[in-house]
């Protein structure tokens, strides 16, 4: 019997557990429990957590026609905006010739929300007789800062190479006048050029502070919508599912959890128990990159991480009958986990491939919802293919140099 391998296999089983007791608190924010630690860390989505439910509609103006075009152009506009601000998993899709719905996870005022993302932001700068120099379509950049001088706040605005020739022509023929600046049509300031601007550089103040400044720059840089957008319909709602069936969801996922845990330990034996554990180590790892990536967790995103469950175990039962076939031809239990392995390898690693690719082309032709499946699914799949062949083989050889288990029976053959 060799003492070290016992601890070492003593060692990570404490570990295991202390830290799967902690990671059971991402599951605390479904119940309202705020003491445990990782809670806060865990991004919810709409249809757990609730937000706002937006619909604009495109309108005719003189100067600008609704087409298809138009609607393509102001969607991505909009994702560009939206995506600024750091709104996780945003949904943005037409409905109809003329619609467009957006919905904001984590958001609780409608108004606030149409304010700061989803507003024309128009701007222009006209002479005093009213004659338009340039326009938010002449921007290269717009970047919220403080003078360095005097500590105001202010948007500090770089025009493109047209934009710069215009004001530059603009200011030099208007010296000792004022040029207003407009955004959405309402003068912000009416400044008089001292001295032609030829740089290509501007900037706007009256800001209270550096937030308000953020937010004016990001739909500055982000572009004009190039058709009118009226706000139609803006509700806050709840989450979709509602609490009692998302805890009925979690249930039946954890219900199904301590179904493959027993299986494994019952069937399977030693390698049953060594795999249940890589499997707890194995949720643990994904729950960390879910944190680390900052991924936005939503019912389609729980059933990818329990679906890559049962692509954990099953990858661990292909090895396990791979390792009995060993056994009962006679192998030394080191020798059957060894050709197991091998022997198991290329099933797995095909099958885990071929969900990969699936789940890859659920992501590049799905929508919002489907593609946080196909990201969790992913990732479980990477962690997975980690798990059941380098983590579980370490360990059963942990095992097995105990010299605790040595007959076949006990690793079911």
């Amino acid at each position: 019997m060799r003492w070290s391998k016992i601890l070492t296999l003593v060692i990570i089983v404490l570990v295991v557990i202390s830290v799967g007791l902690t990671a059971a608190a991402p599951l605390s924010i479904f119940k309202n429990i705020k003491w445990l630690p990782w809670g806060k860390d865990i991004v919810l989505g709409l249809d757990l957590r609730g937000g706002v439910h937006v619909v604009l509609e495109a309108k005719d103006t003189a100067t600008s026609k609704v087409t298809e075009d138009t609607m393509k152009k102001a969607v991505a506009v909009l994702e560009n905006r939206i995506n600024q601000t750091g709104v996780t998993e945003p949904v943005i899709q037409r409905q109809g010739d003329r619609r467009i719905i957006v919905e904001l996870a984590g958001i609780k005022d409608p108004d606030k929300a149409v304010i700061d993302m989803i507003k024309p932001a128009f701007l222009e700068f006209k002479t005093q007789d009213g004659q338009t120099i340039v326009t938010g379509a002449d921007l290269k950049d717009a970047i919220e800062g403080r003078d360095p001088t005097s500590g105001q706040v202010e948007v500090n605005l770089t025009f493109t190479a047209e934009g710069t020739r215009k004001f530059a022509q603009a200011t030099t023929a208007n010296v000792h006048k004022p040029i207003g600046i407009y955004l959405d049509k309402q003068l912000l300031q009416n400044p008089v050029v001292e001295e032609p601007i030829t740089n290509g550089k501007a900037r706007i103040t009256g800001y209270t502070d550096l937030e308000e400044a953020h937010k004016v720059a990001i739909l500055l840089r982000s572009g004009a919508l190039p058709v009118q957008l009226d706000v139609m319909e803006k509700r806050t709602v709840g989450p979709q599912l509602g609490q009692d069936s998302l805890d009925r969801s979690i249930n039946a996922g954890i219900v199904g959890i301590i179904a493959i845990l027993v299986f494994m330990l019952v069937y399977y034996r030693v390698p049953g128990a060594v795999a249940d554990l890589a499997l707890i180590i194995y949720a643990l790892i994904v729950f960390a990159i879910f944190i680390g990536i900052h991924a936005t967790m939503t019912l389609p995103g729980i059933a990818g991480f329990l679906l890559s469950l049962g692509i954990a175990v099953d990858a661990n039962v292909v090895i396990f009958e791979r390792v009995k076939e060993e056994l009962r031809f006679g192998k030394s239990i080191r020798s059957a986990i060894d050709a197991g392995f091998k022997r198991g390898f290329i099933a797995v690693f095909d099958s885990n491939v071929t969900t990969l690719i699936a789940a890859v082309v659920l992501y590049y032709f799905g929508t919002s919802l489907i593609r946080g499946f196909a990201v969790t699914l992913s990732i479980g799949i990477l962690a997975s293919m980690f798990t059941a062949i380098t983590m579980t083989r370490w360990m059963l050889h942990l095992v097995a140099g105990t010299n605790l288990f040595k007959s076949a029976k006990n690793y079911g053959a």
